[in-house]
């Protein structure tokens, strides 16, 4: 008897099983909205993405109807993350936690936003409503603190403002890692860990040679700094966390070289390859980033990107004219990235007689770009020549000065109203032969870089203040090298 009923049993409970198995597959969201003081009046559903507002990205919308009740709703599978309900204004909004195949119900009240905030189906929101009430004492004792530093009148006042400095943010350290521990798989619990910052250890610390390490807390604190950062968990560039950290990790803890923006971009694109959302996002901060910062050499790094990712295939979300645009730029670029020796330039000087650029015998030689209706130029290159006789010239550098423009007359013109450029040599291409735009990117004048004696480029795009300077580094640098 116990085996029959256990028999008919089986089929029953399997099948139960798959129901629920079914039912925590389910894609998508259900968002049932209850608004006490709006009504007749569209609602929308959106995202942050990588960074803070104003950057938000609309997913869907309601119209709430005359009793301010309105839902959303999608079988479609979406990323969770922080999202947002938007209201047709355009300004007024309130965060909530979303993750695939939630169902929530919201009740809002927009006068008193957000603590008349209140949610059904969600305890992970409720939650995330009572860290905001946290993050508002925390808030209001930053204050009171900053407030003592004001009146603070001696040392012994300064070192209890300093203790509760740290009691505050152990406080918060603890809370987010009490959540942590006790709900380890919720979206939230990402965020916090995604949140926290290394907590560099006390010191002293030391050398292997017993000296003290004064470079300890900077490389504990960067070798430890996506420690609590999940970078294969999609969802965390649906919050406002992942700009922020990059802009951080590459600007402002990497040194700002070619070689370490390379290595680090690398490791954090090897990191996240596999992922959708953050391979992509970080692949294009990257790229972006380097193409678009003022320190010399950072285009080296575009050109790196572009070559190792997007003309090998992994930027699969452009369309085959944004890739193209990508691999155009980078180009133009890659001929003239400092460390390459520079492209061979011939050319006809005032007498028609052709110059080769590399056949100047100098210890550096400077490339200048200009052209005589450049009014930029028509104010800089005096103070080159200028910088030039006074500096330039005794650290054994010779100019190689191109033309831009066409017109001959122009440039002889101002040849003339500036002798001490006679001393430079002087050249154009009126027939176009050299092809100096393609292989300098020159897309603006005064361009000019600087060239050691074996026509290195070392510089590029620097003006006349500060060559010197770029000089006297490249120097010591050999003289480091030679002990």
């Amino acid at each position: 008897m116990l085996k029959k009923f256990a028999s008919n049993l089986l089929p029953g409970f399997v099948l139960c099983l798959l129901c629920a198995s079914q039912l925590q597959a389910r894609d998508g969201y259900k968002i049932q909205l209850k608004f006490t003081d709006i009504k007749d009046s569209l609602v929308y559903l959106a995202h942050y993405y990588g960074k803070p507002l104003p950057t938000i990205y609309k997913t869907d919308s309601v119209k709430v109807d005359k009793n301010g009740v309105g839902v959303m709703q999608s079988k479609e599978k979406i990323l969770g993350g922080i999202y947002m309900i938007l209201l047709s204004d355009k300004k007024t909004y309130f965060d909530f936690l979303l993750d695939n195949g939630d169902e929530i119900g919201i009740n809002i009240t927009v006068k008193t936003l957000p603590q008349s905030l209140k949610y059904t189906g969600s305890q992970q929101n409720n939650d995330f409503i009572a860290y905001g009430e946290f993050l508002n004492g925390y808030g209001q004792k930053q204050e009171q603190i900053s407030e003592g530093y004001k009146n603070a009148k001696n040392k012994a006042d300064s070192a209890a403002l300093e203790k509760q400095v740290k009691d505050a943010a152990k406080e918060l350290y603890d809370y987010r890692e009490n959540y942590i521990k006790s709900h380890p798989k919720a979206l939230l619990a990402k965020i916090f860990s995604a949140l926290e910052l290394p907590q560099v250890p006390d010191g002293p610390h030391y050398t292997a040679d017993g000296k003290v390490d004064s470079a300890f807390g900077y490389l504990y604190y960067k070798a430890h700094y996506w420690d609590g950062f999940d970078l294969r968990d999609d969802r965390l560039i649906n919050t406002p966390l992942y700009d922020a950290k990059l802009d951080e990790y590459i600007n402002k803890l990497t040194l700002q070289y070619e070689d370490s923006i390379n290595k680090e971009g690398d490791w954090l694109l090897a990191k996240t390859r596999g992922t959708q959302e953050l391979f992509k996002y970080t692949l294009w901060w990257l790229t972006n980033n380097a193409g678009n910062s003022k320190i010399m050499g950072m285009d080296g790094s575009y050109v790196h990107f572009v070559e190792n990712y997007y003309m090998k295939g992994d930027a699969t979300w452009l369309k085959p004219d944004e890739l193209q645009q990508y691999i155009t730029a980078a180009r133009k670029i890659a001929p003239n990235v400092i460390g390459n020796v520079a492209p061979e330039l011939k050319m006809k000087d005032v007498n028609g007689k052709e110059q080769s650029m590399h056949a100047i015998d100098a210890k550096y030689t400077l490339l200048v770009f200009w052209s005589p209706d450049c009014g930029h130029c028509q104010v800089e290159l005096p103070k080159l020549d200028s910088t030039y006789k006074a500096v330039l010239k005794a650290k054994g550098v010779k100019v190689y000065a191109i033309s831009t423009y066409d017109d001959e007359k122009m440039w002889k013109d101002f040849l003339k109203k500036n002798p001490g450029m006679q001393e430079w040599t002087n050249v154009w291409d009126p027939e176009h032969q050299s092809r100096f735009r393609e292989q300098y990117n020159i897309y603006m004048t005064p361009i000019i870089y600087l060239l050691d004696d074996k026509k290195i480029i070392r510089g590029k795009q620097i003006d006349y203040s500060n060559i010197a300077g770029l000089i006297d580094m490249l120097e010591r640098n050999k003289k480091t090298k030679s002990k």
